[in-house]
C-alpha cells in the first residue's frame, strides 16, 4: 500500500494499518520520547553555547541522535526511508514539539534583559489560543548554526520546495507578511503526518471550508454493480489505469510523453451509479475517494473558489486519492460571453481548475446529469467520457431483486418483472421505494413488503420528475 510519501517500496506498511491500535500508540509514543529528549538536549547545549556558558559540548553535534534503526513505529520509518540527517531530523521535531510536548520549547521564552524584550533570534509567533512558543524558521536557524553565518545560509537549502519535507508536505511554512524576512515563517508539521505520528492509523480531513470535500465510501461490492456492458468496460479501464499506471509511466518511460493523472467524466440522469461507480472503484483500488460538490463550493466572492480548490488539489497532490467532482456544470458549464468583469472572473476560475485538473497526477472523475451543459472544451481533456444510461427492464429487475432488506418476503401478487418492465425508475429511485415499502412493514410490526406500498412509493418517484403511474 502506498502512502502520502508516494512510495509503493516504503517499509511502514507492515505498521500501519486503517485504525490506530494500542500496540501501535505506543510505538510511536516510545520513539517520539527518545527524540524529543535528543531536541531538548540539543536546545540546551545551544542555549549553553550561545550565551557561553558552561557546558561539555563543543557543538550539539556531539549530541548523538538516538538510534532508530530497530524501532518499530511510523515516525522511525519515516527516518530511516527518507535517510534523514540530524537537521532534517530536529528541524521535524521543532515542528511537532508544540503538538506533543509544547513545555519543551518554553526555554524560548527568556527575554533579552538588555532590551527588555524577546530575543529576535529565537523567532516564535504567537498563536491565538495556544500559550506555548511556536517555532518559526528561524528557531530552526538559532537552534542548527547559531550566530554562524554560513550554517544560517544553508538552512536556505532546506526550505526550498524540492525537499521532501516540504514536497511530501511533511512540512510547510506560514504564510508571512509581505515584505518581512523568510525566517519569520511559521514551521508547522502537515496535519496527515502529525496523526501518522502520534496514533499510526490513516487520516482523513474532515469537511469544512479550509477542505471542502467529503470522503465517500460504500458498503456494496463490485459484483453488485448493475451497469451497461460499455458502461462497466469503461469503469474498468480507469482500474487498469490505477493499477497498471506505474508500469507504463517509470517502467516503459511513457512519463515524458504522457501527463501523470487520469481525467473521466461520468454523465447520465440522476440515481444512475455514478457516485457508486466512483465509491466502489476506490474500495477496489484502495484509494479514497473525495466528493466534491462543486455547487456548494463555488463561491460569489471574487478569488474565494480558487482558494477553496486549491486547498483540496495541494492535499491531494502526493496521495492515493480520487477526486470525484459532483454536479460539475455548476462550475464546467458553458462558459459565457465577457459582457462583464464578472462574467470575466467566472472564465478566470474554469480557466485556473481546468489547468489544475490537467496537471492532477491522480484520477479525478467529473459527473453530470446533463453533458451537453458542459463547455465543449472539456472534452480534449478526458481519457474516457462514459455514459450511464437509464437501466433497461432487464437491468432493473437486477436492481429490484438486490434492493430489499434479505429479512423481508414480497407479498403474494407482487411481480417484479413486471414491476420493472412497466416503470422506468434508476436504481437511485428503486432504492428509494424499497426503503419506502420497508418502512412501512416495520411500522405495521411484520416483515412483508406489501404491494400497495410499493406502488405508492413508485408513484412518489415518478412524481419528483413530473409524471404520474
Amino acid at each position: 500500500m502506498d502512502y502520502p510519501y508516494n512510495s509503493s517500496s516504503f517499509p511502514s506498511a507492515a505498521f500501519m494499518t486503517k485504525t490506530p491500535t494500542p500496540s501501535r500508540l505506543i510505538q510511536n509514543a516510545y520513539a517520539l520520547k527518545a527524540e524529543l529528549e535528543w531536541l531538548s538536549s540539543v536546545i540546551e547545549a545551544r542555549f549553553a553555547l550561545y550565551f557561553q556558558q558552561d557546558t561539555p559540548h563543543r557543538s550539539i553535534y556531539d549530541i548523538s541522535p538516538p538510534d532508530l534503526e530497530k524501532l518499530p513505529s511510523i515516525y522511525a520509518d519515516i527516518v530511516r526511508h527518507y535517510r534523514m540527517n540530524v537537521n532534517e531530523r530536529l528541524i521535524l521535531l521543532l515542528a511537532l514539539a508544540p503538538h506533543i510536548y509544547p513545555q519543551l520549547l518554553d526555554r524560548f521564552f527568556t527575554q533579552n534583559a538588555q532590551h527588555k524584550r524577546p530575543f529576535t533570534e529565537f523567532g516564535g509567533i504567537k498563536g491565538t489560543q495556544h500559550g506555548g512558543f511556536l517555532p518559526t524558521v528561524e528557531t530552526a536557524a538559532f537552534i542548527l548554526a547559531g550566530n554562524d553565518i554560513v550554517g544560517r545560509l544553508k538552512i536556505w537549502a532546506l526550505l526550498k520546495e524540492k525537499h521532501f519535507l516540504f514536497k511530501q508536505k511533511i512540512l510547510d511554512l506560514h504564510p508571512m507578511t509581505v515584505g518581512e524576512p523568510r525566517f519569520s515563517a511559521g514551521l508547522r508539521i502537515n496535519e496527515e503526518y502529525l496523526n501518522y505520528f502520534i496514533t499510526g492509523g490513516e487520516y482523513h480531513p474532515p469537511f469544512s471550508a479550509q477542505f471542502p470535500a467529503q470522503r465517500l465510501t460504500t458498503s456494496r461490492e463490485w459484483n453488485e454493480l448493475i451497469l451497461e456492458p460499455q458502461t462497466i468496460d469503461g469503469v474498468e479501464r480507469i482500474k487498469d489505469w490505477i493499477l497498471h499506471k506505474h508500469t507504463l509511466m517509470k517502467d516503459w518511460g511513457m512519463e515524458r510523453k504522457y501527463k501523470p493523472g487520469y481525467r473521466t467524466l461520468f454523465y447520465g440522469p440522476p440515481g444512475t451509479g455514478k457516485s457508486l461507480t466512483a465509491a466502489l472503484l476506490g474500495k477496489s483500488t484502495q484509494f479514497d475517494v473525495y466528493r466534491i460538490d462543486l455547487s456548494k463550493v463555488v463561491s460569489k466572492y471574487i478569488g474565494e473558489t480558487e482558494k477553496n480548490m486549491a486547498n483540496i488539489f495541494d492535499q491531494a497532490e502526493n496521495r492515493k486519492w480520487i477526486l470525484f467532482f459532483d454536479e460539475a456544470d455548476a462550475l464546467f458549464g458553458k462558459r459565457t460571453h465577457t459582457s462583464d468583469a464578472k462574467d470575466r472572473y467566472a472564465n478566470q476560475e474554469v480557466a485556473y481548475l481546468l489547468q489544475r485538473i490537467e496537471d492532477f497526477p491522480g484520477v479525478i472523475i467529473l459527473a453530470t446529469n446533463l453533458k451537453h451543459n458542459l463547455d465543449n472544451a472539456f472534452s480534449r481533456r478526458f481519457q474516457s467520457m462514459i455514459c450511464f444510461p437509464m437501466p433497461r427492464p432487464n437491468q432493473r429487475l437486477l436492481l429490484w431483486e438486490n434492493a430489499f432488506p434479505d429479512c423481508t418476503t414480497l407479498a403474494q401478487g407482487i411481480d417484479l418483472d413486471e414491476i420493472a418492465r412497466k416503470y422506468e425508475l434508476a436504481g437511485g429511485a428503486i432504492m428509494n421505494v424499497t426503503r419506502y415499502a420497508s418502512l412501512c412493514a416495520v411500522k405495521r410490526g411484520n416483515k412483508t413488503i406489501l404491494k400497495e406500498d410499493l406502488l405508492e412509493g413508485i408513484r412518489g418517484e415518478l412524481r419528483k420528475k413530473g409524471k404520474t403511474a
